[in-house]
Order: structure tokens, then C-alpha cells, then sequence
């Protein structure tokens, strides 16, 4: 079997370099070329013929999404796969639906690393170790399942959800919150712990900088 051929598309050089010498160190993996992302990444692509491509969705001179949806509407059978620091509902959610087959933390050992590309590769879809287990995942795969409308509707916030997240913005603890709304304040807890699935986040700052972005 042939080595997986992959296309690294990375605007920060150092990272661009390192990732490609960790790559090409791997006996069954070869980066067959590494952008900045300054150029025609479709063109790039049916040239070189990858099998999976690795992109940062964060590029300065490109919309990343918006690169990936491109890239499998001209090229079908091609395997993407999204990189990001911290994902939040909407990276995630727009990354499956823009059609990439896999999520990289930033942050990721590099075995969980190389693993996913391999596991893309052979046709698989991953999502971030971080989120593994969470109601989140579920709603995700699901979604790779059954098609984004229905995970439009799957993760939708309630009308309480969104009056939770904004007043977790403003500063406001579970007390002061379950005051505001006049509910109980492990109801507000409970609340709490949703949105946080939801987002697949981990922290109230979290779900604030979510809410002011």
C-alpha cells in the first residue's frame, strides 16, 4: 500500500515546517506539498492529488470554511480534515457541514495527531479527544450521519439557553443568575452544564468569550 498523500495548507511557517517533518517522519505518510494559503488551494489540490488535506480554518488571507466547502465540491472523494486552537459549537458544526471528515486540536498530542489523519484517511470521522464522550459528539455524529439540517436542529439553543449564556456573559454566578430569572439555583447549575455540552466548552469564561463573539 502507498504512503497517505497529504496537502498541508498552514499560514504560520514554523508550525507549516514542523508539521511536515513530523509527517514525512512517519513511514505510511508523505505531505506531497505545504501552503500558506496564499494561493488557489482547488487548483493546488488537483494538481498535487492528495488524499487528505490538513487546513488550519484560522487563515489570515482565506475564509477556511469556506476553503474546505470548495475543496469537496470539486474534489468529492477528497478527505479534509479542519485544524483550530480551542473549537467552539460553531467551529465544529460549520466544519462538518462545510464537509470535512475530521476536527485537530491545535494542542493535540501528536499521536492523537497522526492517528486522525490515518483514521480520515481509511474513510473514518473524528472529532477532537476533548469532546469524545460529550452530548455534543453524539449530536455531531449524528449530524455526519443523517445530514446538516438535522443537526441545525439538533444543537439549537433554547429560549432560557440564550438568556443563561447572556447573563453568563455579563459577569453574572449560578446565584445571581437563578435570581435574575427566578429559578432555582441548581436549576440554573443544570442549565449551565447544557449550554456547556452544547458548545462542547469548558469554561464559564468560555461560554462568555462564545457569547461576545
Amino acid at each position: 500500500m502507498g504512503k497517505i498523500r497529504i496537502l498541508l495548507i498552514e499560514d504560520n511557517r514554523l508550525l507549516r515546517e514542523g508539521m511536515v517533518a513530523m509527517i514525512n517522519g512517519q513511514a505510511d505518510m508523505k505531505v506531497v506539498a505545504a501552503s500558506g494559503g496564499n494561493e488557489n488551494t482547488v487548483l493546488k489540490a488537483r494538481t498535487v492529488r492528495p488524499q487528505v488535506i490538513l487546513i488550519d480554518l484560522g487563515l489570515r488571507n482565506q475564509n477556511g470554511l469556506r476553503v474546505v466547502a470548495s475543496l469537496r465540491k470539486a474534489t468529492p472523494a477528497l478527505k479534509v480534515i479542519g485544524m483550530g486552537l480551542i473549537p467552539t459549537q460553531s467551529d465544529i458544526v460549520e466544519c462538518v457541514q462545510a464537509g470535512a471528515s475530521g476536527f485537530i486540536l491545535k494542542d493535540a498530542t501528536v499521536e492523537d495527531f497522526l492517528r486522525t489523519i490515518r483514521s480520515v484517511a481509511h474513510g473514518g470521522k473524528v472529532l477532537p479527544p476533548l469532546l469524545t464522550g460529550s452530548l455534543f459528539s453524539h449530536v455531531i455524529e449524528y449530524a455526519l450521519k443523517k445530514g446538516k439540517d438535522k443537526l441545525n436542529r439538533a444543537v439549537r439553543m433554547t429560549k432560557r439557553e440564550r438568556e443563561i449564556i447572556a447573563l453568563i456573559a455579563e459577569g453574572l454566578s449560578n446565584k445571581e443568575i437563578a435570581q435574575r430569572l427566578n429559578i432555582a439555583t441548581y436549576t440554573a447549575k443544570s442549565h449551565i452544564h447544557n449550554i456547556m455540552e452544547k458548545l462542547a466548552l469548558h469554561t464559564r469564561l468560555q461560554v462568555a468569550m462564545h457569547a461576545n463573539r
